[in-house]
């Protein structure tokens, strides 16, 4: 960890760069640095475990930024640039001399007022948008990797276990960010659910609609240029991105209504349907809407114990993981 610290001081002076910089700005995420030049982005992971991630070590952060290469090429061709080595000798530098004390993902910066969640903002997203992006997604998961491995991420032991997991991990926030009441409404509802569906999800195997997806998809990762760009797909755990391909679509029509823009979830939903021609997916998606909601609830619950996070901003994540987890709530009441 000191290590690292040095590597985020450095990496926000220009010399550390292998190029001209020009202004730097650093953002951070529960489980990432990101440092932001004038022409790129470099990702640093952090070294933490969380227990769903594990980047305690060298080898495994230079092990997941190649791995985020290359899942991430998939849906954002040349956005993703290359993973570089960071160096120490006598300073610290990108490409430099010396021992490799860390790794980034080297990444072209897009504009953040390009950003999906920005365009929402400011009202600049219609159903036609929409439609780009449903077309995208369906082409995307016709195209997408499954096996017989990949499929078993998909079946009711393994969709309890990441359940169970979420369970366990939010029992701490619970009066913080949940309330004894949801949390406890949400595990009967979810855990009946499961039970009276186990055929369903079981169809939903034999049909081959668990595949490798993104995991990630909400319009924070989403950039809208003159292509459209669905970047930051999960790399550091399989469970996560191996999934009913509903479990994909369910993360931006939640993002979307978690933002009050139910019609176009409703627009993006009805179009996916269309080009996949995949109906029964509207059955599993207020299931799959409530996990991610509440996925999301225990993500940014997550930066109220980060001690790299200032009180200001635990603060808003306070605010924003039990806006989450209310709407988890909401969903779980209409299984």
């Amino acid at each position: 960890m000191m290590v690292q610290k040095q590597v985020v001081e450095a990496l926000m002076k220009p010399e550390a760069y292998d190029e001209e910089p020009g202004g730097i700005e650093m953002v951070q995420t529960h489980i990432s640095f990101v440092f932001l030049t004038n022409r790129f982005a470099y990702k640093v992971k952090k070294a933490v475990n969380l227990g769903f991630l594990d980047f305690t070590t060298l080898e495994k952060r230079r092990f997941y930024c190649e791995k985020e290469l290359e899942l991430n090429r998939r849906l954002c061709r040349d956005m993703y640039v290359e993973v570089v080595p960071i160096n120490k000798a006598d300073r610290i530098k990108i490409k430099g001399m010396g021992e490799t004390v860390e790794y980034a993902v080297k990444m072209k910066r897009i504009p953040q007022e390009k950003m999906l969640n920005i365009l929402l903002e400011q009202n600049a997203v219609d159903a036609k948008l929409m439609d780009r992006i449903a077309k995208i997604i369906a082409e995307f998961h016709s195209k997408t990797e499954t096996n017989s491995r990949i499929s078993e991420f998909g079946s009711l032991p393994i969709v309890e276990t990441n359940w169970k997991e979420n369970y366990d991990q939010t029992e701490e926030f619970i009066g913080k960010t949940i309330s004894q009441e949801n949390f406890e409404l949400i595990r009967d509802k979810i855990n009946d659910y499961m039970k009276q569906n186990a055929a369903f999800f079981e169809k939903r195997v034999m049909q081959g609609k668990v595949r490798d997806c993104h995991g990630d998809i909400h319009s924070g990762n989403i950039f809208v240029t003159n292509g459209i760009y669905i970047f930051d797909a999960i790399e550091f755990n399989d469970r996560f991105r191996y999934s009913d391909v509903a479990s994909d679509v369910a993360f931006l029509a939640m993002d979307l209504d978690y933002k009050q823009r139910t019609a176009l979830s409703d627009a993006l939903i009805k179009r996916y349907v269309e080009y996949s021609r995949d109906q029964e997916l509207t059955q599993l998606l207020p299931f799959y809407k409530c996990y991610r909601a509440y996925v999301r609830g225990k993500v940014v619950s997550f930066k109220l114990k980060d001690p790299n996070v200032r009180s200001k901003e635990k603060s808003a994540a306070m605010k924003e993981a039990k806006a989450y987890f209310k709407l988890a709530a909401a969903y779980a009441k209409t299984l």
